[in-house]
């Protein structure tokens, strides 16, 4: 364990081959996204990070509703929450989400990136400085290409990436920049990203 870190962080958590997965989505992401969370099981050892894009005016029930379906506990992010196996948390909206070295959560006003707050680029790439190599970035259907910095980030740390393939996404632009730069290592049918992460998280096995 990194040294820096304070000694009750829980990573690395040795039921796990990674710590923590951190999920973009956007248009048609609701479904892609009850898709995912209902197929893992209640002792899912890793934590979840998930922005979606969201209408700004409105309050979000996207919690609300993927809890109906979902084993793991989903509760929309406040600042200082602390990541834990099992958890899953998703940003507001209007607001960016990060993850830091010591496993809190933060959340920023700071400007729009690629038109939207929160920002999948920002999520990801503070993930992969906290994980580094025991990250996973999922990218799910969505619009524009907000993301594919992102996942750069998350390659050039160790860590692994998974896009959704253009057959199951409702759009395909989220996934397909990401694809586009080189470096997602999976790119699966929406029905296997579920199960290819407790292969990779609970069995340390290849999608």
């Amino acid at each position: 364990m990194d040294s820096t870190r304070p000694s009750e962080l829980w990573w690395p958590n040795p039921r796990s081959a990674f710590d923590l997965v951190a999920i973009a989505s956007s248009a048609g992401g609701l479904r892609a996204l009850t898709e995912v969370l209902s197929s893992l099981t209640a002792d899912f050892p890793a934590s979840i990070a998930v922005v979606q894009h969201l209408d700004p005016r409105h309050r979000s029930l996207m919690a609300d509703i993927l809890n109906r379906k979902s084993r793991l506990p989903i509760k929309q992010a406040e600042e200082g929450d602390r990541v834990e196996p099992g958890s899953v948390f998703i940003a507001p909206p209007d607001r960016h989400l990060l993850v830091n070295a010591d496993g809190r959560l933060s959340l920023s006003r700071t400007e729009l990136v690629h038109f939207v707050r929160p920002s999948a680029d920002l999520l990801f790439e503070s993930v992969a400085a906290s994980f580094k190599e025991r990250a996973i970035a999922v990218m799910l259907t969505g619009t524009g290409s907000d993301g594919a910095s992102g996942v750069k980030a998350i390659k050039t740390m160790g860590g692994t990436v998974i896009a959704q393939d253009e057959g199951t996404s409702e759009f395909f632009g989220m996934p397909g920049a990401a694809i586009q730069t080189g470096a997602v290592d999976f790119v699966l049918p929406l029905k296997d990203i579920g199960p290819a992460l407790t292969k990779l998280i609970v069995r340390g096995e290849a999608a």
